[in-house]
């Protein structure tokens, strides 16, 4: 339904970038170091969502908003909306890629700090994205440090 409940947003600003490093769990350094983070937030106040798609979606939006999802608890509402938010950071990551831009996206940090910090009223945060280009001594680079993974045939199924 295009419903949109996010907000995006990018800091540059060192000082706030120091603020959130603080509470950025084991992604400090990264935080700090990055040329911006994008912090992803969903929307956290369903009355505020519903006046916005009721401006900004058509009509049959609204409308299936109110018959297939307004009648679900909030307990499902909200987590839908964070999904909807996870749709768009695979497109950002992809998005980074295609441009050449390295990006890591990382939940190891505390977003109630972030809300307060970055004063996001009405929107609650669930991942940043630290993007910018690669230092070449970077130790983590896959040709520098081999990757973890599992085993390809336990998380890809053919059927």
């Amino acid at each position: 339904m295009n419903s949109q409940p996010w907000k995006f947003t990018f800091v540059r600003d060192q000082k706030t970038k120091e603020k959130l490093s603080k509470v950025s769990w084991i992604n400090t350094e990264k935080v700090l170091e990055c040329d911006t983070l994008i912090v992803l937030s969903r929307i956290d106040n369903l009355e505020v969502f519903e006046n916005q798609i009721k401006e900004e979606l058509p009509e049959a939006a609204v409308k299936y908003y109110k018959e297939t999802i307004k009648p679900k608890p909030e307990s499902y509402i909200k987590p839908w909306f964070d999904k909807q938010v996870y749709l768009s950071l695979g497109i950002l990551l992809s998005a980074c890629a295609e441009m050449g831009i390295d990006s890591t996206p990382m939940e190891g940090l505390n977003p109630k700090d972030y809300d307060k910090i970055l004063e996001l009223d009405n929107y609650a945060t669930l991942v940043a994205v630290a993007i910018g280009y690669r230092d070449e001594d970077d130790h983590n680079q896959p040709s520098k440090k081999t990757k973890s993974r599992l085993n390809l045939d336990d998380v890809v199924q053919t059927v």
